[in-house]
């Protein structure tokens, strides 16, 4: 029978992948057929739960990037120096997308990313992408708008919180130049 009457799982995956696609917020704008010719350029991938995808600072097979089609990822980042301390930027599940930047850039990774359940992805590794902008140039300049945004609102929350963290230091050094200023009159005033 065919494939349409009788979907296969890798059909109905791809059917999804699509959907995510053409629904996730980042990608706005992008139809179904150039979803779909996106899709066709990923690479499934299965992981189960506990799976590190990729660690902060990997310089080496970071050219790609993956859209969650089921499950959820840990994004986490070092807080110290050491490394011992994580914070977690996000939880990623389905329609979200992970690496953008390796995809873009092929840069060191920015964060690490674990998987918390069983999780399904789409791959899309740079080289599959400049064939994309061969084949299919219109898809790939959605594909890019949409990754391009999606990096612009990441990096505007990131200049927002920047400027509090400036905020907050700046009104606990004046804080601690009151209290120094204070002991300082305290031992002057001890001294005479």
């Amino acid at each position: 029978m065919d494939d349409l009457e009788h979907p296969t799982p890798d059909a109905d995956l791809r059917a999804h992948a699509i959907e995510l696609l053409v629904r996730a917020a980042s990608l706005d704008g992008l139809g179904a057929d150039e979803a779909r010719r996106v899709v066709d350029a990923m690479r499934p991938l299965h992981l189960l739960p506990d799976t590190l995808l990729f660690e902060e600072g990997d310089a080496v097979d970071n050219d790609y990037l993956a859209l969650v089609l089921d499950g959820q990822v840990r994004v986490v980042t070092s807080a110290s120096e050491s490394g011992n301390d994580e914070v977690v930027m996000s939880i990623v599940g389905p329609g979200g997308l992970i690496g953008e930047m390796g995809v873009i850039d092929g840069g060191a990774r920015s964060a690490s990313c674990t998987t918390l359940t069983e999780v399904k992805l789409g791959v899309l590794s740079r080289a599959a992408l400049l064939e994309l902008v061969a084949a299919h140039p219109a898809a790939a300049a959605r594909l890019l708008l949409a990754l391009s945004a999606g990096l612009a609102r990441r990096l505007r929350e990131g200049n927002r919180r920047l400027r509090t963290m400036s905020q907050l230091t700046r009104a606990l050094q004046l804080e601690l130049d009151a209290s120094h200023a204070v002991n300082r009159r305290l031992l002057d005033a001890g001294k005479k």
